[in-house]
């Protein structure tokens, strides 16, 4: 069973940045696409970034494209999301998933990923 971890969230002032990490528990495949969702309390999860299985294509929300990028190490079975500018609004805890079923293609749908991390929190104050 794949174990995604993520790391790396904290609390921090607007406009500064982090950098989240995922690291797989297993080799990850150049097939399987990778994304970043984020969730606050009483909303679902929502879709920010992901990247195809070589990392040769990525994709964001439009509430965070311009700010955060997405990057993953398949040598190290790591994906990365670095975020800049930050936003109170971004507040949430911010979860890794893989999906292994789709061959590389990258969606936007939680329901599409089969393996997920327990999460990180991420609070930015104004």
């Amino acid at each position: 069973q794949v174990q995604l971890v993520e790391s790396g969230g904290g609390l921090v002032q607007a406009g500064a940045s982090l950098r989240l990490s995922c690291a797989s528990s297993e080799r990850t495949s150049t097939t399987w696409s990778m994304a970043w969702f984020r969730q606050v309390p009483g909303k679902e999860r929502e879709f920010i970034a992901g990247v195809n299985g070589r990392g040769t294509s990525t994709y964001f929300a439009d509430s965070v494209r311009g700010r955060f990028s997405i990057s993953r190490d398949n040598a190290k079975n790591t994906i990365y999301l670095e975020m800049n500018s930050l936003k109170p609004d971004d507040t949430a805890v911010y979860y890794c998933a893989a999906d292994s079923t789709r061959y590389n293609l990258v969606t936007n749908r939680a329901l599409n990923y089969n393996y997920w991390g327990q999460g990180t929190q991420v609070t930015v104050s104004s």
